[in-house]
């Protein structure tokens, strides 16, 4: 069930190219959990971790991420400030998850400060909020407001990697195992 959207939706995840993906998944809720746990098992020795951030309406939102690179993108300069003026009493890896997760089960429209939790540069985040959505220098896997020229070669990066990863496992050559990088 999972296995799909880890290489559609995470493959520079498991590249260790991005700090953190999200997908959904259409499931019950025990398969969902199940699944989460298998993977989890898989990438033990691979520094990532799956968590279901939301179940509603036989939809899960799944994050994979790298406690690692999330702990270093949250260090740097001005992100846990924002984090606590967005309401995150710590920007402890687990307890800004647990918060991010109270939010989006509290809300209906996804808390834009999410972006910072996949990897997002922060003047990117403040840039789309001020914007609202609005006015990108560029659109990629995020909308950019910042650094173009960066973002770009980013983007490019990050597909190049996803379609040598689908190749790769739809062809039978390699497993998700394989791919993800320690």
């Amino acid at each position: 069930m999972i296995e799909k959207n880890l290489i559609n939706q995470c493959s520079p995840t498991l590249a260790s190219l991005k700090t953190a993906s999200l997908f959904t998944v259409n499931s019950d809720l025990n398969t969902v959990i199940e699944d989460i746990k298998y993977w989890n098992k898989v990438f033990l020795n691979k520094n990532l971790t799956l968590k279901l951030l939301r179940y509603k309406n036989g939809v899960a939102l799944i994050y994979l991420y790298r406690s690692k690179k999330l702990e270093q993108d949250f260090n740097k300069r001005g992100v846990k400030r924002f984090l606590k003026n967005n309401g995150y009493e710590s920007a402890d890896i687990n307890s800004a998850i647990n918060t991010l997760r109270k939010k989006l089960n509290n809300s209906e429209s996804f808390p834009h400060e999410i972006g910072l939790f996949l990897g997002y540069p922060l003047g990117d985040v403040i840039g789309f909020i001020k914007n609202s959505g609005k006015n990108s220098k560029c659109c990629g896997c995020w909308k950019v407001y910042c650094n173009e020229c960066e973002a770009i070669k980013t983007f490019n990066r990050f597909k190049k990697c996803k379609n040598i990863y689908s190749r790769l496992w739809s062809e039978g050559n390699r497993s998700i195992s394989q791919l993800t990088v320690a």
